[in-house]
């Protein structure tokens, strides 16, 4: 069914024209929504991470993916039992399409307001257009954000009986922005943190050696999660951290919850610091 509603996105609604669906198919798998833990919901896909954060005055949704998969993520929503016109705050990660080209109309379909760091909220109401970012000459735009509300590293944002705070987390894009906050199951308690992308992708030909100030931002943000408080950790991509196989696994009943890992944040960190050290020595090679 979920495959059916990405096919069905009417063509002729400028927020749903899908973007690279050939190469975007790779993350589109369907998988079925299901609690991570306490509040916290996944309503994505089998390669690309939306959650959602139940709070008692409505719904928060953590990235957007593409646009073509917007049904998909609507009706996610509808499968756990809430509405699209539940979703009161949108919180963008990095404004690259994967993740961002589905805000505009999650956002237009909630009457949302969306969150983004100062740096990407400019590149969200332009619809992709940052000249800075090492992966720009192979980016694709996409349907421009017309409303985003900037906020600071460390500011704590409230909807009901839920906080979440901006964790400023840049490199692989100048304005990526993570978000944590408290997730419960009776008197557990656990902190989430949906992480943006760590990964030091760069378009051929751009070199990171020759930008010594993004290094510089990766390997701040690398520290810095190395010390976050950090029980549960969701990235864009599940297989980033393995969130592919841990869903797997609480979609069949784990128990323990295969989320709860309080190193995992260390590990993100440390898996792709090597990545940029590795692409470093293979610039200094050539």
């Amino acid at each position: 069914m979920a495959m059916m509603s990405l096919a069905a996105a009417p063509a002729d609604d400028p927020l749903l024209r899908p973007i690279s669906p050939e190469y975007a198919q790779r993350w589109l798998a369907p998988e079925t929504p299901v609690r991570v833990f306490g509040n916290t919901f996944s309503v994505g896909f089998g390669g690309l991470s939306v959650a959602v954060i139940r709070t008692d005055a409505g719904l928060i949704l953590v990235d957007g993916g593409v646009p073509q998969g917007v049904p998909v993520v609507e009706a996610n929503l509808r499968k756990l039992g809430f509405s699209i016109r539940d979703v009161k705050l949108i919180l963008s990660t990095e404004p690259h399409w994967d993740h961002a080209a589905g805000i505009a109309a999650l956002a237009r379909d909630s009457g949302a307001t969306v969150l983004a760091s100062a740096r990407a909220s400019v590149v969200l109401k332009n619809g992709g257009h940052d000249p800075a970012d090492p992966q720009a000459a192979v980016l694709e735009p996409f349907p421009a954000v017309t409303k985003v509300r900037a906020v600071r590293d460390g500011e704590r944002i409230r909807l009901g009986n839920v906080t979440v705070t901006a964790v400023a987390s840049p490199g692989h894009t100048s304005g990526s922005m993570s978000w944590q906050w408290q997730s419960c199951e009776g008197k557990a308690c656990a902190t989430v943190l949906f992480a943006s992308s760590l990964n030091p992708a760069a378009a051929d030909g751009w070199r990171f050696a020759d930008h010594p100030e993004r290094v510089a931002m990766f390997r701040g943000t690398f520290a810095r999660f190395r010390k976050l408080p950090c029980d549960i950790l969701l990235t864009p991509h599940p297989d980033q951290s393995g969130g592919d196989r841990k869903l797997a696994a609480v979609r069949a009943g784990a128990r323990p919850n295969p989320f709860r890992d309080p190193a995992s944040c260390k590990a993100y960190a440390d898996r792709f610091e090597a990545l940029l050290d590795k692409r470093l020595r293979d610039e200094a090679a050539r």
